[in-house]
């Protein structure tokens, strides 16, 4: 079994290492007289899981250690005759002299190339993120990693939450992860949004943005800049010179973020409790006790 490829050269399939730790046992539980041997570039044997990896090695699994610049080298000639692999109760061995493959890998330890030739050449493949993760993640204005995995608001105050309001995370979307990681984590996002749910109404934050209609142009700045895709354009209400047309925030949903206030060119939209005059009232409080 080869670990640590593909995919997995750019980050920790974190499931890779336990499934061959079990396949491993699997294999020792049908043919004790099976070699085994499982080539890495590092294990991650997280948790419980630790057990798994004493009792391979305690049943004579070998593991052999490889740099990222010494991968294991692996041969098949094309007309290599089919090797037969199925019966796994046979008392012969399952590592063949008389295989075709061929894979030759440095071993650190005793500072030469060693050549193994199996009947069975299995590769862990890591687990990779869905192919439209980054174009959901653009719809929905979540984070994306580098590598295509959905990033939580926060990993301690708030492992469930998406950045942006109302949305959750489970499952392996978030980062390779067991079944059982899976369902304890769907259970705590159901949890989350039962919070939400069970309210008879929201309270909205202080800070939130408010437009003034009659001075709207819809010229949807608002629209454009904010990183939550909260103000739109709502067609009944009249702006600036009789225009149908003005922008609208729902409160409820607003992060109180103040791009659009900042950013609005008819100065329409106000921070509640940082509005201008209000900031202005407080640099003139400050700094008239200093003049006096």
């Amino acid at each position: 079994m080869i670990q640590c490829v593909g995919p997995a050269e750019k980050y920790c399939g974190r499931i890779c290492c336990a499934t061959a730790f079990k396949n491993a046992l699997r294999l020792k539980a049908l043919n004790p007289k099976a070699e085994v041997t499982i080539l890495y570039r590092d294990i991650r044997a997280y948790g419980f899981k630790e057990r798994l990896y004493t009792e391979a090695r305690r049943q004579g699994v070998r593991f052999i250690r490889y740099d990222f610049d010494r991968r294991p080298v692996v041969e098949i000639p094309r007309a290599a005759p089919e090797i037969q692999t199925s019966n796994l109760h046979a008392e012969r061995p399952i590592s063949n002299p008389q295989s075709p493959i061929s894979v030759r890998i440095w071993e650190p330890i005793l500072g030469m190339d060693v050549e193994l030739h199996p009947d069975l050449l299995v590769l862990s493949t890591p687990l990779a993120p869905a192919e439209g993760a980054r174009e959901l993640g653009s719809k929905l204005k979540v984070p994306v990693d580098a590598d295509g995995w959905f990033l939580e608001a926060h990993v301690k105050l708030r492992p469930v939450d998406f950045a942006s309001e109302g949305i959750f995370m489970a499952g392996a979307a978030h980062y390779p992860k067991f079944l059982d990681e899976s369902i304890v984590q769907a259970k705590a996002a159901a949890s989350r949004a039962a919070t939400i749910l069970a309210r008879p109404a929201l309270a909205a934050g202080g800070a939130v943005a408010v437009v003034d209609q009659s001075k709207c142009t819809a010229c949807l700045t608002c629209v454009r800049i904010c990183p939550f895709s909260i103000p739109k354009i709502v067609s009944n209400v009249t702006g600036v010179g009789n225009i149908m047309g003005a922008a609208y925030v729902e409160a409820a949903i607003c992060q109180g973020c103040g791009l659009c206030a900042a950013e609005c060119p008819a100065k329409a939209i106000g921070l509640m409790h940082y509005r201008d005059a209000q900031v202005k009232a407080k640099v003139k409080a400050l700094f008239e006790e200093a003049l006096a």
